[in-house]
């Protein structure tokens, strides 16, 4: 008795893969599916890269060290128009 592999939750094998490939073919051409391919890798490269570097800002924003250093950044801010303001007093005074 033979049993057939169903198409569907399984990996396509044989004939079914044949005949995608040969679709693959006539939709893009001979020429086209490298480039595809070579573009596909690439998109993929940069969306890990991405999670990559939104997991590390995650990490740190749990530790605590990107709000201390927006904190500090802030604090500079400040204090530097504090500054710009108090000049400003002493020119109009002057």
């Amino acid at each position: 008795m033979i049993s057939a592999t169903p198409l569907i939750g399984g990996i396509p094998a044989g004939p079914e893969l044949l005949i995608i490939l040969l679709v693959l073919v006539l939709l893009f051409g001979a020429n086209k599916i490298p480039k595809l391919a070579r573009s596909t890798g690439q998109a993929m490269g940069e969306f890990k890269k991405g999670r990559e570097q939104v997991e590390e800002e995650l990490k740190d924003m749990q530790d605590g060290e990107t709000a201390d250093s927006t904190l500090d950044d802030e604090d500079d801010d400040l204090d530097e128009l504090d500054e710009l303001e108090t000049e400003t007093d002493k020119e109009t005074s002057a």
